[in-house]
């Protein structure tokens, strides 16, 4: 090992010193640079390129002001800079302007993001842009036919996607292609890119070394309509990978744990950048690139013999880990409120690149390679540092997902904390875990049990994650595994993941446990039974436990017995991360906009009330608010589940006025501990949360809400903003916000803000009127809120807020969109 590191020392001062070489500089500015090619992004759309000369470009310069060393998320951000020059750089501080590469939606947030972009009156889309079909197809008895259903019922909206896709050069992934983030995975995410897309879960595209990260569809309509897109500089929290997965223990392991260490709001205002302890292999194939230019070919032969030396070293923290098990890392970050997280490049990624036919662009990916992983000497934030070795398997739940407890331990808290002992329903798949190796491994547990004559004891379903997963599965024989043992196959969607579930086994109310490999298990978030008690792990888990029906159960330790009675212990999960036989596409689901756009019309009806044609919020008349109620003032975690449930309400996410029916229906009012039901001051009755609100709004009456911690975690949704605003609010404050959703409500022209001394929260009642006086809004100023309690003397409460001088604008104006027209 010491022998690998120091030819790679020497090499890397070799390349140092001939870098400034008059002939070098002059061989890396010719137009055959490695950086010069032309590879396109992906096998579906011709014209575009990934551009790591441009990228290279803007890291010199960042470097040259900055003279630091930069870590991997540093690099992604700033090398995506719109001026990089000139853009002031702090973390934590800056609010940066960035050129995305990519957008991507998926169809219950496509709806409201399409409307907001045909208001922009452009003709197609400015960067390239992709529409997913998963969210509305609910599971009810099985794959093909719950998505034959859903193609039936939700056939106005997928219509509407289809033509506005067609008509403004967007990609459309029909219903039945999968999850959006499989997909993106598949097809799109490529090592270094800037990816945003109108879901939490966006950061999935980290598992290959892209900075995809969930935004609003305010967000998304900016850079579909070319305009630079902000975002506050994050902070970057360091997780330094040791030692090895082995066992049972999966990739899901390690964002359990770390969502236990770091909580829910732990990664708010972050990225998390993942590393391990090895040195980096593609440092050798960085060497080989300026070893070619001189054209010494022995010396080439010497420096690949050290590549491999150094890829036979290295075995721990990230090169025994998939790319689709890096994504899966990744993916469920977004609930411990992560901006998005990384890992840098690796081998695992290249393979998985080529095994979905985009070996070019891992090629390219190597000649940049030097620039997809941090400097030496980066510094981070924070830093946390996990052995895999000593890594156990983890259950996380219920109700949150950062109430972490390893499997040794598991059994005495469920007795402890009187959790239903008996598992319902065991649940595998959703965008977290539905690669091929997640389901080769849960097949090969299921197989195991199978061949010891005994099958699932709980419900089990299993869902695939795109199209080419489930074709893929069913040739190769997982697919038929599950079906002998018990399971029922969905439709390649998300399904109960988002409370897409039409579940018949227990009655509402009835307390009752579920263990699943998804990312989320908020209250009533998967069946909309608040007494559900829903767990999340990994689908080795979840397949072990729905043997055996129980919840005491550790594969580790537990034994079982067979159709004879005999006792025995399950095999370690055993699966290739990548098909031996390639991948099979499966069906063609995917829809490529026509190349003569100008006779396609979109298709909206007058009368639809599941689309409905936006309509400008009013600009700000200038003045202070006085005298206002508190529509309700939410006790305890307030996410987006709470503020705009999906699951049935899922149709609705085209038609503002419709869905704002469900503003708030779960959250819990402290007036009363109770959901929906608040009191209307102007009437003295007590009712629904959108029912008073809309009375207040009949009524010319404005609105806040107070809220606690973290308010606005979870999905992306901007729903929870746009209803709020729709229905006459005109601020939410809180002790904190999740960062999508300030983002969100900013965009609506909203006023998200914080109490200077979260302990005021407090002193609020919620039959409390309050006076804002938005007039002393400016950057880095607090505001001022004058609270008239019912009984008791006015007293004054300090409000922060986060508005740089462009936002400020988005609430004067109305909101982002209003501004956008104005400068249009």
């Amino acid at each position: 090992m010491l022998a690998s590191r120091q030819v790679l020392g020497n090499v890397a001062r070799s390349r140092a010193f001939a870098g400034t070489a008059t002939s070098i500089r002059h061989l890396a500015t010719v137009s055959d640079s490695p950086l010069d090619r032309k590879v396109r992004q992906n096998n579906w759309e011709q014209n575009n390129f990934i551009n790591y000369k441009k990228m290279s470009e803007n890291l010199d310069v960042v470097r040259a002001r900055l003279n630091r060393p930069l870590n991997y998320a540093e690099k992604i951000l700033y090398s995506h800079l719109d001026d990089p020059h000139g853009q002031e750089i702090e973390r934590g501080k800056s609010y940066l302007k960035l050129r995305p590469d990519r957008v991507a939606c998926q169809d219950a947030t496509a709806q409201m993001a399409i409307l907001q972009f045909m208001s922009a009156g452009m003709d197609a889309v400015a960067n390239p842009t992709t529409v997913h079909c998963d969210h509305l197809i609910e599971a009810q008895v099985g794959g093909a036919k719950d998505l034959a259903r859903a193609i039936n019922i939700n056939k106005e909206v997928y219509d509407f996607l289809s033509s506005a896709c067609a008509k403004y050069n967007i990609g459309f992934w029909k219903p039945g292609s999968g999850i959006i983030h499989q997909i993106i995975l598949e097809n799109y995410a490529f090592p270094g890119g800037l990816l945003i897309g109108t879901d939490s879960h966006t950061p999935n595209g980290g598992g290959l070394g892209m900075a995809a990260i969930g935004v609003g569809g305010a967000d998304a309509v900016d850079v579909m309509a070319n305009l630079p897109w902000e975002l506050k500089a994050p902070k970057v929290i360091g997780i330094k990978l040791t030692g090895q997965l082995s066992g049972w223990t999966a990739p899901k392991d390690i964002i359990l744990k770390v969502a236990d260490i770091l909580t829910v709001k732990g990664g708010t205002g972050a990225i998390v950048e993942y590393f391990g302890k090895s040195l980096n292999p593609f440092v050798a194939s960085c060497t080989i690139t300026i070893v070619l230019y001189s054209i010494q070919q022995h010396e080439c032969a010497i420096t690949l013999r050290d590549s491999q030396l150094i890829k036979y070293h290295l075995g721990s923290g990230l090169d025994g880990i998939s790319a689709t098990g890096l994504g899966t890392v990744c993916n469920m970050g977004a609930e411990i409120g992560a901006t998005t997280s990384v890992f840098p490049f690796n081998d695992r990624m290249y393979d998985y690149l080529a095994a979905t036919k985009r070996k070019d662009i891992g090629d390219f990916a190597r000649t940049y390679a030097k620039e997809l992983r941090a400097d030496e000497g980066a510094e981070y934030d924070q830093l946390i540092e996990l052995n895999l070795s000593e890594l156990e398997p983890h259950i996380n739940g219920p109700f949150t997902p950062d109430l972490g407890t390893p499997i040794s331990k598991f059994s005495q808290a469920v007795k402890e904390n009187g959790w239903p002992e008996e598992l319902k329903v065991g649940l595998i798949g959703s965008c977290t875990n539905s690669s091929y190796e997640d389901m080769s491994r849960a097949a090969s547990i299921a197989r195991d049990a199978l061949d010891h004559g005994i099958k699932a004891k709980a419900a089990f379903t299993v869902t695939p994650g795109s199209e080419q997963i489930r074709a893929t599965i069913a040739r190769d024989g997982q697919l038929q595994t599950f079906e002998e043992f018990g399971g029922i196959v969905l439709a390649n969607a998300c399904g109960p993941c988002i409370g897409q579930w039409d579940r018949n086994d227990v009655k509402k109310g009835e307390a009752n446990s579920i263990l699943s490999s998804y990312n989320r298990n908020f209250t009533g978030r998967n069946d909309g039974n608040p007494a559900t008690h829903s767990f999340v792990t990994s689908p080795d888990l979840v397949v072990a436990l729905t043997i055996a029906g129980s919840l005491h159960f550790n594969p580790l330790t537990d034994k079982l017995k067979d159709k004879d009675g005999k006792e025995f212990m399950l095999k370690p999960p055993t699966g290739n991360g990548l098909p031996a036989n390639g991948y099979d596409p499966g069906q063609d689901t995917y829809q490529a906009p026509p190349k003569d756009r100008s006779a396609v019309q979109v298709q909206v009806a007058p009368t639809s009330d599941r689309l409905q044609v936006l309509e400008p919020f009013q600009p700000w008349d200038g003045k202070d608010v006085k005298d206002i109620p508190i529509l309700i003032k939410a006790q305890g975690k307030t996410t987006t589940d709470h503020i705009s449930m999906a699951g049935p309400w899922l149709k609705y996410r085209g038609h503002l006025d419709n869905i704002s029916n469900n503003m708030l229906i779960g959250a819990i009012n402290e007036a009363n501990g109770e959901a929906n039901k608040i009191h209307n001051f102007t009437t003295g009755d007590w009712d629904a949360v959108p029912a008073v609100a809309r009375d207040y709004k009949k009524k010319g009456i404005k609105w806040v809400v107070v809220g606690d911690w973290n308010y606005g975690e979870g999905s992306s949704r901007e729903h929870a903003a746009l209803e709020p605003r729709h229905l006459g609010g005109l601020a939410i404050i809180t002790r904190s916000f999740a960062r999508i959703h300030e983002t969100n409500l900013k965009k609506q022209g909203m006023l998200p803000l914080t109490f200077a001394d979260p302990a005021d929260y407090d002193k609020i009642k919620p039959d409390d009127k309050v006076d804002i006086l938005a007039t002393q809004l400016a950057v880095g100023k607090p505001i001022t809120m004058v609270v008239h309690p019912k009984e008791g003397k006015t007293f004054e409460v300090p409000l922060q807020h986060t508005f740089n001088e462009a936002q400020i604008e988005w609430f004067k104006n109305g909101s982002a969109l209003n501004t956008m027209a104005i400068r249009a």
